[in-house]
């Protein structure tokens, strides 16, 4: 999976989450809505779409562009390291930072930053980092999920043609190129939500939507 599959289905993942998380606060508002009715809750104009308030629920929670960073946090940081800069030495682009003990680290520290500190920023990159080691299905190498128990050596890989194999692969294998179009989808989809609630500038200066 590629840049697009990881941020999009990452997104889409966590735009769902905040919502379900959100809506049993929602429906206990809504009842009591329906029991002491307001005038102003039905001519308020800009009461946010449900495509809109998803987003809003995820947005009033994280900075979804570390989100979005942390869905490639992995391959920003193993790629260069085993792939170029220590290429004889580890031949994969799928090291540390695809180890169950990375995630673990990031999300007991970024945990202990929200409980003392009030601060989401490292469990974004938790969540990203969580959805990539999914999508890449790691558990299907265990060596590297589950490094270092079962020795200091990562598995070595072919990588003398890496970038050709790479862009065949987007166009002939479906486990490649079908991920690429959903998230692609989510992306445009959130483009679009942010330039229509004119929340443009907003995300781009912090990160979130309000």
């Amino acid at each position: 999976m590629l840049v697009f599959g990881h941020a999009g289905i990452t997104l889409g993942a966590a735009t769902l989450l905040a919502s379900v998380l959100g809506s049993g606060r929602f429906s206990k508002i809504t009842v009591k809505k329906e029991i002491e009715p307001s005038s102003q809750s039905f001519k308020n104009p800009q009461t946010p779409s449900n495509k809109t308030s998803w987003l809003t629920s995820l947005g009033s929670r994280l900075d979804i562009r570390l989100l979005l960073v942390g869905s490639l946090l992995p391959d920003i940081i193993d790629k260069p390291v085993g792939l170029f800069f220590f290429r004889e030495t580890f031949s994969n682009g799928r090291i540390f930072c695809h180890t169950l003990l990375f995630l673990i680290l990031i999300t007991v520290t970024g945990l202990y930053l929200y409980r003392w500190r009030g601060k989401t920023w490292l469990l974004a990159f938790s969540f990203g980092t969580l959805s990539h080691h999914i999508c890449d299905q790691m558990w299907r190498i265990p060596q590297t999920l589950f490094w270092p128990l079962f020795g200091l050596n990562f598995e070595r890989a072919d990588i003398s043609d890496w970038v050709g194999n790479i862009l065949y692969a987007l166009f002939t294998e479906p486990t490649i190129y079908v991920p690429e179009l959903v998230g692609a989808v989510i992306i445009i989809w959130f483009a679009w939500a942010l330039l229509r609630t004119r929340k443009t500038y907003v995300f781009i200066k912090s990160g979130r939507i309000r």
